[in-house]
């Protein structure tokens, strides 16, 4: 199982991509700005995209993506979500008005685009890969993800705070390989992280602490503007951790 970067940045510019990654060549975790960088031939090949939550630099590329290759495929792309964020997809963005609703396209019975509704800690099997969502604290509904191979597992985060059901659940798996957890802002802007319900490296720091495993540690979601700052300040809260910063292209092999 290959688990490919194609966007970890909390904005755009230059090579800078909003958060998705390509499971093996057919499944996307989120679809931000990165997944624009495949080929033709590569979207044709993605059948699953879970979506952490509703924000748009998490879901941008979902309606562009349909567009480009729901024709060219024999059957409809899955978007996999919880119903909290299935229901705000509906009603903001696949309404008729921002964008087409691609679950009637052509028609309702042989659409380009079908929902799955998901819940935490309920397993999905895709072709001897399993991926389980996990809590989530952000401003809107959402989850982190899962991802086990079997061998080896990868938690994703995605946009979240405080959140000690989450490491609850992390604790409990054995073969964790990896962690992926946002920190998107500094901590002089602690203030709007609390607010927006993001992490800043004090924060992080109190999260780690709640963390008994030793996975190797990526941060993610750094706001372009503070990049280099946020991760410096990470190296001096959880030194101990060795912790280092998500890159586009990076591969993980599980």
């Amino acid at each position: 199982m290959k688990l490919t970067i194609l966007g970890c940045s909390g904005g755009i510019g230059g090579d800078l991509r909003t958060t998705a990654m390509l499971l093996d060549d057919d499944v996307l975790i989120d679809a931000g700005t990165g997944v624009g960088d495949l080929s033709v031939s590569e979207l044709t090949k993605i059948d699953h995209i879970f979506v952490t939550h509703s924000h748009m630099d998490h879901v941008t590329s979902i309606p562009f993506l349909i567009d480009t290759v729901g024709w060219m495929r024999r059957k409809p792309i899955t978007v996999y979500a919880t119903g909290e964020t299935r229901a705000i997809l509906h009603e903001h963005l696949f309404n008729w008005k921002l964008w087409p609703d691609f679950a009637q396209i052509p028609n309702a019975d042989t659409p380009v685009l079908r929902f799955q509704t998901i819940e935490e800690g309920i397993p999905v099997a895709l072709n001897g890969r399993v991926i389980t969502a996990l809590p989530a604290n952000h401003v809107v509904p959402a989850v982190g993800y899962q991802l086990d191979s079997g061998k080896a597992s990868l938690v994703f985060t995605g946009d979240t705070t405080t959140n000690d059901a989450l490491w609850e659940r992390v604790n409990t798996i054995g073969n964790l390989r990896y962690l992926i957890i946002e920190t998107a802002l500094s901590d002089r802007e602690r203030a709007l992280a609390v607010a927006s319900k993001h992490l800043c490296p004090s924060l992080l720091a109190d999260e780690l602490a709640k963390l008994t495993l030793f996975p190797d540690i990526y941060i993610t979601h750094l706001k372009p503007r503070e990049a280099d700052l946020i991760m410096e300040e990470v190296g001096q809260r959880v030194a101990e951790r060795h912790p280092k910063m998500l890159k586009n292209k990076q591969v993980f092999e599980l």
